[in-house]
């Protein structure tokens, strides 16, 4: 009825990789969607947002904290609303990616005999 597992837990010099691999994946996820906010928020205000203020209302949007400058055009109103759904689903995404190893191997220890430890 239950199977059986005889694979052993991954070492921790193996393991340390596979958590280092998925923080950087995790890092990429949220540097490429603060890019994409900054250029968002610098070629789509009105007037344009310098680089600076860009990368600083992105990180605030992708952080949940909110912008910072008010928009006064209704096409950076629009970005930034589309840019918050995104962020927060980024957001959450990152979360779930950097946590995976450690719930894979915590659900791994679970079902493995103390023996094969």
């Amino acid at each position: 009825m239950f199977e059986h597992h005889t694979q052993k837990v991954l070492p921790r010099p193996k393991f340390q990789r596979r958590v280092l691999k998925y923080s950087f994946v995790a890092m990429g996820m949220i540097g490429v969607s603060w890019v994409i906010g900054a250029i968002g928020y610098h070629y789509l205000t009105d007037p344009h947002l310098c680089w600076v203020d860009s990368f600083y209302n992105a990180a605030m949007i992708l952080g949940g904290m909110g912008p910072v400058d008010p928009l006064k055009c209704k096409t950076a109103k629009i970005f930034a609303s589309f840019y918050a759904l995104f962020s927060g689903i980024t957001f959450l995404s990152a979360t779930s990616v950097l946590f995976a190893p450690f719930i894979h191997r915590f659900l791994h220890i679970l079902h493995v005999d103390n023996a094969d430890r």
